[in-house]
């Protein structure tokens, strides 16, 4: 959330704040989504290549289970694995990027959480 005019006030600053860690954890949910569905289509890729090509697979298509063949399945299954790879890679730098937007701005107003100023307290 880059806005150009500067926050008026602490309230501002910390709602500024607390929307940026709501989109990371946002982030964070969607990766571990798309991780896990990517994981699912490199298991069955591995398990239909040592298959012989003429053998019936069964593909789950907008919820109607569909009769194909290995050698019809598996090219789209790769090809998804394919999609699901770049997906992952984009998440991850649109994280790396919110990361550090907060960062900065948790540091340019001096923002500390609340483990931070009993940590700092203790000392």
């Amino acid at each position: 959330m880059s806005s150009t005019a500067p926050p008026k006030n602490e309230q501002e600053v910390i709602s500024t704040y607390q929307q940026m860690q709501s989109e990371m954890q946002g982030l964070i949910q969607n990766l571990t989504k798309v991780e896990m569905e990517r994981n699912e289509h490199r298991l069955v890729e591995e398990t239909l290549e040592p298959l012989d090509p003429d053998r019936r697979a069964f593909r789950l298509v907008g919820g109607v289970m569909v009769e194909r063949t290995v050698r019809e399945v598996l090219p789209t299954v790769k090809e998804h694995r394919g999609n699901l790879d770049v997906l992952v890679k984009n998440l991850k730098e649109k994280l790396d990027s919110k990361q550090k937007e907060a960062a900065a701005w948790k540091a340019k107003y001096n923002i500390k959480t609340k483990e931070e100023a009993e940590a700092a307290n203790r000392q």
